[in-house]
């Protein structure tokens, strides 16, 4: 098992655990330093911090953006994120309200299709947190018309499916500048979602967000085989960015999910995330 996952969420954005739910069972899997790394939100990592500290656990502030790229998208996370920068935050508000309205429209598109569900359905789903696909998941499950949330993705709400709805979002490289404005640290997460055939284009990528700014990539992910940790490890190393990692951890129910623990970088990867960012240790 590992000590650190630098990739998990909360209720705050498309997980099913609470943030002390979530620090409960990171500390019984002995992790030592995680990072809360919601979907367009830090809301969730003031609570963390408070259910962190009867257990010594460390909690890294973190996000995860979303961005486009011609026919597909890639994730971007931020590490150390400064939660009291208000023109962030006022960024984070955009891209939730962006969530929202895609949210309602998919709705619209499943009432279209005969299936009864609601908006305040979903919002009672959400419970407070910035509604996502697997709110709208949730409602479908409870309705009856699916079993699973992957049912509902692969039927209904993934790319292809008949609700789908595209959002506005950054290119990968605004996502970079948006982080460093805010003073975070960015690092591409889960590289393989990308690109997993041509490791050509994927480092070409790579390189192009390190020359923006990036200084990490997600080498360490629980869905990834040993090949292509030990790939992606050589790109790291030889763009000089930190390799870092953790398990994706929703609480989902899907079969064979990661969990915290199972998937995570090496201690010395907090230390050079530390050192890059200047501080002893996280809040």
């Amino acid at each position: 098992m590992h000590e650190v996952d630098l990739h998990l969420h909360t209720t705050y954005s498309d997980g099913t655990l609470t943030p002390t739910e979530l620090v409960d069972l990171c500390a019984r899997k002995g992790l030592k330093v995680i990072a809360i790394s919601d979907h367009d939100s830090t809301e969730g990592v003031a609570e963390a911090q408070s259910a962190a500290i009867r257990h010594g656990i460390e909690i890294i502030p973190a996000i995860e953006l979303s961005t486009d790229v011609p026919d597909n998208e890639i994730h971007m996370l931020g590490y150390f994120i400064d939660m009291e920068d208000t023109g962030f935050q006022d960024i984070l508000r955009e891209f939730r309200a962006g969530r929202e309205d895609r949210g309602r429209k998919m709705v619209e598109r499943l009432d279209g299709l005969g299936m009864d569900i609601t908006w305040e359905e979903v919002e009672r789903i959400a419970d407070g947190a910035a509604v996502g696909r697997p709110h709208i998941a949730q409602a479908l499950i409870e309705r009856g018309y699916v079993s699973v949330w992957q049912e509902a993705f692969d039927k209904y709400l993934g790319r292809t499916g008949p609700a789908y709805v595209e959002r506005t979002r950054l290119e990968p490289e605004e996502a970079v500048r948006v982080l460093l404005d805010n003073g975070a640290l960015p690092v591409m997460a889960h590289p393989l979602y990308y690109e997993r055939e041509d490791t050509r284009k994927l480092k070409n990528l790579v390189t192009s967000l390190k020359e923006a700014g990036m200084v990490g990539l997600e080498v360490h992910y629980g869905e990834f085989s040993e090949s292509e940790i030990d790939m992606l490890a050589n790109i790291a190393a030889e763009l000089d960015l930190i390799p870092c990692g953790g398990s994706d951890y929703h609480a989902s129910g899907k079969p064979g999910e990661i969990i915290p623990g199972e998937a995570g970088p090496p201690m010395s990867t907090i230390e050079a995330l530390r050192e890059m960012k200047g501080v002893a240790r996280a809040l």
